[in-house]
């Protein structure tokens, strides 16, 4: 009986010990459990936060551009227009050329419009051939490499040719709507090539860009650290088609650290450069991002001797809009730096077929200021000759270009004002510089008794277009008193015969 008590104690010891080893077993196995669910659980979140704030680092960290960056400038001259200059050029079209045999892997493009062929234009010009040729290079590339192609979204009435061509030959192309998302236009025009070339200027995807249109632009080559903010620009381009509002806080990786104020480091042509890229409407700006008319302001403003200014329209109001607004803040920045530092200002100011004749007396306000008030302004007209034959191809044979040069900056643009500011820190030793100087001073000189001429010639047009409208007012005043006067006298005879 003792063994038998003894046995089942020792056994009830040993069962006890059995069930604690599993209890401890089981909380063991749970607790690795509970660990390993979560480690899947927070590492990737981790790992996603660590991402997150690493990108964020990445924005804030300015980082130290090393590219050998190399600018060159780059002009399309109309056909016969023939001017002595002390300077010269790369063509346009030898530029577009150039990027396209060069593309290794891709080719963005931002653009207002396609008409790069006489179909588009239906004309049968021979001077089509260069931008019918880099139509069938971009589309021999686009099977090749990446082509993306963001284009204003264009109305009934514009062709598509063009991008039907290119869609088919494999390029991605986006329209963006930008008359649904700001009532406006994409008016940008630039390329980047391999995200380490870039191409940014006035010239439209249109053959006559290339051969009967005055267009100035800039090609910065093996800048990968410039490439990379432009590409932001694209990327939020060919976000837009995708969206039918315009975001009101952009996404960080829209944002840039360079503008107006913290300007990105680079050298260019050797030289030491500050550099930034401004866009507009400011709604499109995402967060770092100056808006144009901020960095057209700030320009003027710093300028210290000189600013020269080529644009096609100058209008202190609101041109392209059904309600009538007046918009001075550039004209008011001139006035003002002529006025309080004796800054020179020089306008370059194209005129033809489509010019506004209210433009005219505008430029007069601000050129009268040379005389009355002793301060250094001057404007000059700028027109592109042409003969019959010429006069026959619509919207052409004008001074198309859109830059500003002043004693610090040279501003290359690509809208009716500007799009690229290039800050040169040591602006009197480079040679880009000094070019765009040289080539501002010799189409003043170049076209000045032209340019007067046509000034003058403009004045009587303007008069005339105002005498007409006074002449409307008088025979409509006229013809009012010859209705009263016919009524008075019916009713003077109803009146005489009602007696009887």
């Amino acid at each position: 009986m003792v063994d038998v008590e003894l046995s089942r104690g020792e056994a009830h010891i040993g069962s006890q010990k059995y069930y604690r080893c599993l209890i401890i077993l089981t909380c063991l196995t749970t607790i690795l459990l509970i660990l390993l669910s979560l480690q899947t659980l927070l590492v990737p979140m981790a790992t996603s936060s660590s991402k997150s704030s690493g990108e964020q680092e990445h924005l804030l960290i300015r980082e130290t551009c090393t590219d050998p960056c190399r600018m060159v400038l780059v002009e399309s001259i109309p056909e016969g227009l023939v001017f002595n200059s002390s300077t010269t050029h790369q063509s346009v079209y030898e530029a577009w050329l150039n990027l396209i045999s060069g593309a290794q892997t891709s080719l963005d493009i931002a653009s207002f419009y396609w008409t790069l062929t006489n179909n588009d234009t239906h004309t049968h010009e021979a001077t089509a051939n260069q931008g019918e040729q880099i139509l069938q290079e971009l589309g021999q590339l686009s099977g090749k490499v990446s082509v993306r192609i963001a284009v204003d979204k264009p109305s009934e009435k514009k062709p598509m040719d063009d991008i039907k061509f290119l869609t088919d030959s494999g390029a991605d192309v986006r329209m963006v709507n930008m008359r649904e998302l700001t009532s406006g236009v994409l008016h940008t025009k630039f390329w980047i090539v391999d995200k380490k070339h870039i191409y940014i200027g006035s010239a439209n995807m249109d053959w006559r860009s290339l051969t009967q249109v005055k267009e100035l632009g800039a090609v910065v080559y093996d800048c990968s650290c410039l490439a990379k903010d432009l590409g932001k620009i694209f990327e939020a381009y060919w976000y837009l088609n995708q969206t039918k509002t315009v975001p009101a806080h952009w996404p960080k990786k829209y944002s840039t650290l360079y503008n107006k104020d913290t300007p990105m480091q680079l050298s260019l042509n050797g030289t030491d450069a500050s550099v930034y890229l401004s866009s507009s409407p400011p709604s499109l700006c995402a967060e770092g991002r100056t808006p144009d008319l901020q960095s057209i302001l700030s320009v003027i403003a710093d300028a210290q001797q000189f600013v020269y200014i080529a644009v096609m329209n100058y209008l202190p109001t609101m041109e392209y809009s059904s309600h009538k607004r007046y918009w001075a803040d550039i004209d008011t920045q001139l006035r003002s730096v002529a006025y309080e530092r004796n800054v020179r200002v020089r306008l370059l100011i194209s005129c033809w077929d489509n010019t506004n004749p209210i433009m005219f007396p505008f430029l007069r306000s601000l050129a009268s200021l040379q005389g009355k008030s002793k301060l250094d302004i001057q404007v000059r007209i700028f027109t592109v000759p042409a003969n019959p034959q010429q006069k026959q191809i619509p919207y052409a044979r004008v001074n198309h270009n859109k830059y500003m040069v002043t004693d610090k900056v040279a501003y290359i643009g690509t809208s009716f004002h500007f799009y690229i500011l290039l800050e040169e820190s040591e602006s009197e030793n480079d040679v880009t510089w000094q070019s765009m100087v040289a080539h501002t001073q010799d189409l003043c000189s170049a076209f000045n008794d032209e340019c007067d001429a046509l000034h003058h010639m403009n004045k009587l047009h303007f008069k005339i277009y105002s005498y007409r409208k006074q002449l409307f007012k008088i025979v409509i005043i006229f013809h009012n008193l010859l209705f009263l006067l016919y009524f008075y006298q019916i009713n003077a005879y109803l009146s005489k015969y009602s007696d009887f």
